[in-house]
């Protein structure tokens, strides 16, 4: 089929070309039109319902508002020269229709101000609301920042709308990037001619630019993350070259060889595209499995790189075998002068025989290599991202470690505990024992502080005292009980803060949490838990639940899809399991370098758990790609072994043909992966270091050595199918069969 779309192309070249041009103008239609990514759905976990009840029937302002910390080396916050400078400078914000207040500790009574001034007493927080939510506020955030400026005192912003900022601008820089880091020169040191190079970039350009245009039509349908745009450019530049590279490459070796352009389009689209076709099926099903994980943003990014994905391979039979026809012989044009270079025959076959020679020794050799690198994945920790996913030197980063350093209280744990009630007066007599009777609980529990909320704003009363309380009319009670109320009752809700001294990540803040959940009841009222350590174990508990299905859907069908391009059982078992060496390995070194904080200094990043999407991601990611390498490896193999009949000298050929190709393939990967590993922004960091060290991998030691070693050991036990089996290839596939079972007992 292919073969015949290879002639149909040749002969309809600019209808080809006019086709992949209506794609592209589709694409940058939607782009132009397009909106907002919207929010996620926080109903799937206990920590979001909680949250989502504290929004709705709360006066928060979370998300729309930010604080300035202000400082001086040598002046006081007392002094009046600091005091004037800091007004000053939020002069412009309070003149400002869209600020709604802003608080200093000169505003404040004693108490609330002391909370607002620095223990070393040099520097000062103003907290700033403003008028709308955090979708609204972030448009304009930037230009309030920019009005906050003082030549007498340093400011550092924090808060949401702050942090918020800080990881849009970074990962913008971090996808431009991107884009321009060593691609284009690896692909030059590849292909050794301009043009040839020129044709996989382009192509490449054109996916990225449809899978954006995918993100957006995602969006109408579901919340998409942000780090979305992130995958596409990484996923859509990997595949999308990597599939060009291999028409091409094969383009070129059927003209050295003597076809004509049309026979040498129709050889390259029958034998690499074909490979590409189950390849982006491969690639596809690895990032359909981040659909089982409904819920969280990463169902979305899966979503987004099959797409990307589906768009990179329709343009690697479209666009490109039409500029191929147009070009023909010219696409070895513009040669660089590198010089010649000599086959590939001594090294790819010298390399192949080598280790089919002594196959055991090999594997003795490398795959405990491959275990100790993966060793580390033992003690893996998994946590939320917060503002440590920042580069250190980020002005919300800096903030906030000067915040837990520098003013009380902000170094603790806040684990908020929501008690809803079905109906009726939230305050009665009945339901206030009950929650007094639940604070104190709580605070007699491990690790805790205090507990704050309605039934603990006097000391001085007890029980029965809180009862008598809030049995008088709301208008009577004193203003600091007034404006606790205000604050922590809802309709149907009553919320307690509990404060801890141990960090949010922590084994102890996350028993804490286990803790307070398992007392489910405050009377007639349900408890729910949240916060970031819940965000944490909810997460973390959904990812572990929803994973065996993701897994087992995605081997099972990479398995199936492998079948049906080579016709055996036994090779698609040996690809998953070659997949699943290189992806514990890049998990182990992952949890060494940015959990353990090894090359922390020189990487720039604050060592810190993992955020739980980046190791399921990277399977997604990994499980697809590394299949690319398997694919064009497995497929040239098995078509030198339809030749000869001879398993040993179809590896050494096979590895020979495909060896350059495929070690092109993964510099060219992990050029584009390394250039999201100087990212800023931490998990996209660990996201491109992993995916360069699992193609790294995969491509070296995994493809070069491990399987020519196990398919030397199993010999014609690899082309082996039931007969059934062996039929039904036979007949999906015509000449290409499989071995029947009688031969390979042979």
């Amino acid at each position: 089929m292919l073969a015949t779309w290879g002639h149909l192309v040749y002969r309809r070249r600019w209808a080809a070309l006019a086709l992949s041009l209506l794609v592209l103008v589709a694409s940058i239609g939607v782009l132009a039109q397009a909106g907002s990514l919207g929010k996620g759905d926080n109903t799937q976990t206990e920590a979001g319902r909680a949250a989502n009840l504290i929004d709705s029937e709360l006066p928060r302002t979370s998300g729309s508002s930010f604080a300035v910390i202000f400082g001086s080396p040598t002046l006081s916050v007392h002094d009046a020269r600091f005091r004037r400078a800091m007004q000053t400078a939020l002069a412009p914000l309070r003149a400002d229709r869209r600020v709604t207040s802003v608080q200093t500790p000169y505003d404040m009574g004693p108490v609330q101000a002391a909370a607002m001034e620095s223990r070393d007493g040099h520097y000062a927080l103003a907290v700033i609301a403003v008028r709308d939510g955090s979708g609204t506020a972030q448009g304009y955030y930037p230009e309030l920042r920019a009005l906050i400026h003082s030549p007498t005192l340093s400011t550092m912003a924090v808060g949401d709308l702050a942090i918020n900022h800080d990881f849009d601008h970074i990962l913008g820089q971090d996808l431009q990037r991107a884009e321009q880091v060593s691609l284009p020169l690896v692909l030059l040191l590849v292909f050794g001619t301009l043009l040839a190079a020129l044709l996989p970039l382009g192509v490449g350009m054109l996916a990225v630019v449809g899978g954006f245009a995918g993100i957006y039509l995602l969006a109408r349908l579901t919340p998409v993350s942000q780090y979305a745009f992130n995958v596409v450019t990484l996923v859509g530049l990997g595949v999308a070259v990597d599939y060009s590279l291999f028409i091409v490459s094969r383009f070129r070796e059927e003209l050295a060889r003597g076809a004509t352009v049309e026979n040498a389009l129709a050889r390259a689209l029958d034998t690499a595209g074909r490979a590409i076709v189950f390849s982006g099926l491969t690639v596809a099903i690895g990032l359909a499995g981040l659909l089982f994980y409904q819920g969280t943003f990463l169902a979305s990014m899966g979503g987004a790189g099959a797409i990307v994905v589906a768009f990179a391979v329709l343009y690697a039979l479209t666009f490109l075998p039409a500029v191929l026809a147009l070009l023909g012989p010219r696409v070895n044009a513009w040669r660089l002068p590198l010089g010649r270079r000599q086959s590939g025959r001594s090294l790819w076959h010298g390399l192949a025989t080598a280790v089919m020679r002594r196959p055991v020794v090999v594997l003795a050799l490398t795959v405990p290599f491959i275990l100790l690198a993966g060793s580390p994945v033992l003690g893996i920790r998994l946590a939320n991202s917060d503002v440590t996913a920042l580069p250190p030197q980020a002005e919300t980063h800096r903030g906030v470690d000067l915040l837990r350093r520098q003013f009380p209280g902000q170094d603790q744990t806040q684990i908020s505990v929501v008690v809803r009630y079905p109906g009726g007066r939230v305050l009665s007599a009945a339901r206030v024992g009950a929650l007094y009777d639940l604070s104190r609980r709580i605070a007699a529990l491990p690790d805790v502080l205090r507990v704050e909320g309605p039934v603990n704003v006097d000391p001085s009363l007890n029980r029965a005292g809180y009862q008598a309380l809030y049995a008088r009319p709301q208008a009577t009670l004193p203003a600091a009980v007034r404006a606790q109320v205000r604050q922590n009752v809802g309709t149907h809700i009553v919320l307690l803060t509990v404060l801890s001294a141990r960090p949010a990540a922590s084994d102890q803040a996350r028993d804490l949490v286990r803790t307070i959940r398992a007392l489910h009841t405050a009377g007639d009222g349900h408890i729910l838990v949240t916060g970031q350590t819940a965000f944490d174990l909810d997460t973390i508990t959904l990812i572990a639940d929803d994973t065996p299905a993701a897994l087992g859907f995605i081997v099972v069908m990479t398995y199936l899809v492998l079948f049906l391009l080579l016709g055996s059982v036994v090779l698609p078992l040996k690809a998953i399991v070659m997949d699943m060496l290189s992806i514990m390995a890049s998990f182990g070194l992952l949890v060494w370098i940015f959990q353990q904080g090894h090359l922390a200094a020189q990487l720039n990043f604050t060592p810190a758990s993992l955020d739980p999407s980046v190791p399921v991601l990277l399977f997604g990611i990994v499980f697809g790609l590394s299949m690319d390498y398997e694919v064009l490896l497995l497929s040239r193999m098995k078509e030198e072994h339809e030749h000869t009949g001879e398993t040993r000298q179809a590896v050494a050929t096979g590895l020979e043909r495909s060896g350059r190709l495929i070690t092109g393939a993964a510099a060219i990967m992990v050029a584009v992966f390394l250039a999201f590993a100087l990212a800023d922004s931490v998990i996209i960091k660990a996201i491109g270091l992993g995916l360069a060290l699992a193609v790294a991998i995969d491509a070296t030691i995994v493809r070069a050595l491990i399987v020519p070693a196990t398919m030397r050991l199993l010999g014609g036990l690899n082309w082996w199918a039931p007969r059934p089996l062996a039929h039904l290839h036979r007949r999906l596939h015509g000449a290409d069969a499989v071995l029947p079972a009688r031969e390979v007992a042979a």
